[in-house]
């Protein structure tokens, strides 16, 4: 049987390096805001909720959001994306099912990408399911630290890592399923204790790792589908992509 299915869209940053006035997730590609190519993306997969998460300059971004069926819950501080989540406890705490979180800068994800992902998650029993690939230059990402027997031993923020975890080329594209119930009941526990102050969502990963819970790995080998935007040229680059697929 499959399992309900809502998505959370992480939107609320400004996108300081952008160099522009309007919130980050309304810059286009191919004539649709990155944040409507993800909600159409989650409509695809056949989400039953569609939580945005906003926060910098809301009100346009509802502007551009009126006619898509989805929820919108505000960050007006921001966090980290553990707090971002939290804001849609109410919504779904009584969901049960899986939740699938996406971002509204990360526009190329496919449809089928995120099938295979639902697909890994039902069929290896996981509490959580992660989306890695490996990135010729890593730098900037939270980095996948494997066992011996090839499990999840950590995710590990760059901030946070040594510098032999910063060699590692494999990285969390920030991607996951979880079991919503599993998720709400240990968000509350993240705490902020790293160098950024912030509550970090893979906190949660591993927290289910110390309860010995099944977190599975599904890893892609095309990064350009995790690709975020976070200034000019990566928009320009993401667009080149977007054209010649």
């Amino acid at each position: 049987m499959i399992k309900p299915l809502a998505t959370v869209i992480l939107a609320a940053g400004k996108g300081t390096r952008m160099d522009s006035d309007i919130p980050k997730v309304l810059h286009e590609i191919g004539g649709k805001s990155m944040i409507v190519h993800v909600i159409h993306t989650a409509n695809d997969l056949g989400a039953e909720k569609i939580i945005t998460v906003l926060g910098y300059k809301y009100e346009m971004v509802q502007k551009v959001l009126e006619n898509e069926t989805v929820e919108c819950v505000l960050q007006l501080n921001q966090l980290g994306t553990a707090h971002a989540v939290m804001q849609c406890q109410n919504i779904l705490e009584n969901f049960l099912g899986n939740v699938l979180i996406l971002y509204g800068d990360v526009p190329l994800t496919k449809v089928e990408t995120l099938s295979k992902l639902l697909d890994v998650h039902e069929q290896k029993s996981a509490w959580s399911t992660i989306l890695t690939t490996d990135l010729p230059d890593p730098a900037g990402y939270g980095r996948i630290i494997r066992n011996p027997d090839d499990s999840l031993l950590k995710i590990v923020e760059e901030k946070d890592a040594t510098d032999e975890e910063k060699n590692v080329t494999e990285i969390n594209s920030g991607i996951y399923v979880f079991d919503t119930q599993t998720l709400f009941r240990l968000l509350p526990l993240v705490g902020n204790n790293n160098k950024q102050n912030e509550y970090y969502l893979p906190d949660v990963i591993n927290l289910i790792i110390k309860e010995k819970g099944k977190v599975a790995i599904d890893k892609i080998i095309n990064y350009i589908e995790i690709q975020g935007v976070n200034n000019t040229e990566q928009l320009t680059e993401v667009i080149e992509h977007y054209e010649n697929a």
